[in-house]
């Protein structure tokens, strides 16, 4: 049973999410908090296995709280639920230790498998709000406002192949059907790039991938 906490400081939201995640069977929502300082102080109580974070909120912020949750029990996954107009709050709230960034107008069925990934180790993301994190870090790499680093690591070719597909928002499967590798051989491929980055999932990857001019341009520009 994964035990959620839903943060959001719209009750209707609230509801919805929680009639959703209650009618799943492995599921069971334990508390629900309407603003960032409500949620630190209920992880602490309750200490959900998982946590699903609204960005904006009054009091605290979700940025704000998910590294005050994660700092008092980094064992906690925190998946955030952003809209459009969150983009100035995505790279903070990934860089406090969130795992994975969901849209708010996701399907159902999607939301219910992003849970189930997170708590068992992935990190889901909504391929619309990672083209956007990608996008802003592409941005400021071109309009230099961030300096690439001079110490990239020292790529193969196919780890760059698959990297670009990585900022693109595939899957794995979708890496190992478009360079036709099997998966596995994309998981280490994977596990090469975290290592030789040092970042701590796809979605730092793909950011790092932008911001470092890794790639060779931005996703949006290869549809």
């Amino acid at each position: 049973m994964i035990r959620l906490m839903i943060v959001d400081d719209q009750h209707l939201v609230r509801s919805g999410l929680r009639m959703l995640c209650d009618s799943a069977p492995d599921l069971e929502v334990v508390g629900e908090a309407a603003n960032g300082n409500e949620a630190v102080r209920m992880a602490a109580r309750l200490a959900p296995d998982l946590i699903l974070m609204d960005l904006r909120m009054p009091l605290l912020n979700g940025t704000a709280a998910t590294e005050r949750i994660l700092r008092d029990r980094p064992g906690t996954i925190i998946v955030v639920l952003t809209t459009f107009d969150d983009d100035d709050h995505l790279y903070p709230a990934l860089a406090a230790g969130a795992r994975g960034f969901l849209a708010k107008d996701v399907e159902p069925a999607q939301l219910l498998d992003a849970v189930r990934r997170a708590a068992a180790g992935d990190t889901p993301f909504s391929p619309r709000a990672l083209r956007r994190l990608v996008e802003r870090a592409v941005a400021a790499r071109d309009a230099h406002t961030t300096e690439p680093d001079t110490t990239n690591p020292d790529l193969t070719d196919r780890e760059r192949e698959v990297l670009t597909l990585v900022a693109e928002g595939l899957a794995n499967a979708e890496i190992a059907a478009r360079l036709h590798l099997g998966v596995t051989t994309v998981k280490t491929h994977l596990a090469s790039l975290l290592t030789k980055t040092g970042c701590q999932n796809r979605v730092q990857l793909a950011v790092h991938a932008a911001r470092n001019a890794l790639v060779e341009a931005s996703p949006t520009k290869t549809r």
